[in-house]
């Protein structure tokens, strides 16, 4: 598998989780305002969770006061559980309720991935928003934001499976360590189709993969070793987070 050529990460460590919500939030508020104003309309990949979860209510939060227009930014996801439309595991149920539904995204730059109502299994959803990416995509995520589990994981890519080697743009997974055992994952092509890859780490949990990510760990043993942006790659850690550097 060939990787995009090396940047070296940027790393900034806040006291805890809260602190680093509102970071992000901030940070991103302000890299959508500064796409907008040279003339680009951003999309983002997002990513799931309970930092996320706070990210996104500091979203809501802060964007009254920012200089973001909300329905000139597209919203795609890096993974999604492949469940009901309605079922509370979803990525995107998620972001609407804490924050894509308060700001006003235009309903037509939200790139949901397919849910069980949508498609008939994981391949097919995978086929499907490889599809929606290439009719609608811009070719390249202006940021992709990631979790990391404790086993390194990243979207949904684990260590081992054979969707770590998938050459397309999204992949069907199946026998998920982590319930719900199926979901529609971008592969690390297309993650790294991003000009800034955001790490979005918080809690003791997850120091010592965010340890052997930075340390060089192989990626079919700690995935989130195989992503980094084009122009940038920035780890947002929380104190705890951080304690195995």
């Amino acid at each position: 598998m060939t990787t995009e050529p090396h940047v070296e990460p940027r790393i900034e460590v806040h006291p805890d989780a809260a602190a680093l919500a509102t970071a992000v939030a901030g940070e991103l508020l302000s890299r959508l305002a500064d796409a907008q104003a040279g003339g680009t309309l951003p999309h983002i990949a997002l990513t799931g969770g309970t930092i996320a979860e706070d990210i996104h209510r500091e979203i809501a939060r802060l964007s009254p006061d920012s200089d973001v227009d909300w329905s000139r930014v597209a919203l795609w996801w890096g993974d999604e559980r492949f469940v009901a439309p309605d079922s509370p595991d979803r990525n995107a149920g998620q972001a609407r309720a804490a924050f894509i539904d308060a700001v006003g995204v235009d309903r037509a730059h939200v790139h949901e991935m397919p849910s069980t109502a949508d498609a008939a299994d994981v391949d097919a959803g995978a086929a499907a928003y490889e599809a929606e990416l290439r009719a609608h995509g811009s070719g390249e995520f202006e940021i992709v934001m990631l979790g990391i589990g404790p086993d390194g994981h990243i979207a949904s890519l684990f260590p081992g499976f054979p969707q770590l080697d998938a050459d397309g743009i999204a992949v069907g997974v199946t026998g998920s360590p982590k319930p719900p055992p199926e979901r529609v994952s971008l592969t690390f092509p297309a993650l790294r189709r991003a000009r800034s890859v955001w790490f979005l780490v918080s809690g003791s949990g997850k120091a010592q993969a965010v340890a052997a990510a930075l340390g060089g760990a192989e990626l079919h043993d700690i995935p989130a070793a195989g992503v980094t942006g084009r122009e940038e790659t920035i780890w947002f850690l929380d104190r705890e987070a951080a304690s195995s550097l």
